[in-house]
């Protein structure tokens, strides 16, 4: 039996990268997962199989986070199936990378929309699901919060009021038994750091491993460990903290922007 027999876990934005693995760590220990997915359907569906066979429940369901009906339609759905809800995972995210004086109002309002207020609207949904069950919490933000880096600041200023969120649902939520933490990867090998870099991937790539101290990306599996632990009973006692896994880049003098472009 593993350490989470018998729990129940939503991952937003789940169909692949740190939410897929993250989905497939937590059925290995026993847990059952909602599969959350917005368009990659044929992704989304082959992750469910895995979970499957590793004899776990795997629930699917498609949401835009960019609609609170489609939002409020996926708690129900959790509501109906199971009744509870363990762990609540926010790891979806939306952005156009643009700078700053280029971004326009829809960019800024679709980003917000997926990554903060869509998190506190599912937080509300999870926390009666929660109730008597000493429920956890997780955000998924990146050091794009504090550094800046090219044609980030609109998906990085919405990860800081992630942040901030994040504690303060660990302060008002602490009285129930429910957890609230922060996940701040460094840079993470996925498809949306390919996107992200374009044509200069692998100077890029190069350039971050050789200001970590630990000599290279972040992989999502490091980031689904870290998971796993906040999620557990040994963690009971951690709440409201925003945690690097970045094998030490933001500590080498502070990831100089050369780095990225």
């Amino acid at each position: 039996m593993g350490k989470f027999e018998g729990k129940k876990a939503l991952i937003t934005g789940s169909s692949r990268g740190i939410g897929k693995i993250t989905a497939l760590k937590f059925a290995e220990e026993g847990a059952d997962v909602l599969i959350h997915y917005r368009r990659d359907e044929e992704a989304a569906g082959q992750t469910v199989e895995e979970i499957r066979k590793l004899g776990r429940q795997a629930l699917l369901f498609k949401a835009d986070l960019d609609s609170p009906e489609e939002i409020d339609a996926m708690f129900d759905y959790v509501q109906n199936e199971w009744g509870v809800l363990d762990i609540f995972i926010a790891n979806a995210a939306a952005t156009a990378f643009k700078d700053l004086m280029d971004i326009k109002a829809h960019h800024l309002n679709k980003t917000y929309q997926v990554v903060v207020n869509s998190t506190v609207q599912m937080v509300q949904r999870s926390v009666p699901l929660m109730e008597g069950r000493e429920g956890r919490i997780l955000t998924v933000s990146s050091m794009g919060s504090e550094f800046t880096l090219p044609r980030y600041a609109n998906i990085g200023s919405a990860k800081a009021a992630m942040e901030s969120l994040t504690r303060y649902f660990a302060t008002e939520l602490g009285p129930k038994g429910i957890t609230a933490n922060c996940l701040s990867p460094g840079v993470v090998e996925t498809d949306s750091l390919t996107f992200y870099a374009g044509d200069r991937f692998e100077a890029f790539r190069d350039g971050v491993v050789s200001k970590t101290p630990l000599g290279r990306l972040t992989q999502p599996e490091d980031v689904s460990n870290l998971a796993l632990f906040l999620s557990s009973s040994e963690a009971s006692f951690i709440t409201g903290q925003v945690i690097r896994i970045d094998g030490g880049l933001t500590i080498n003098n502070h990831y100089p922007p050369e780095v990225a472009f």
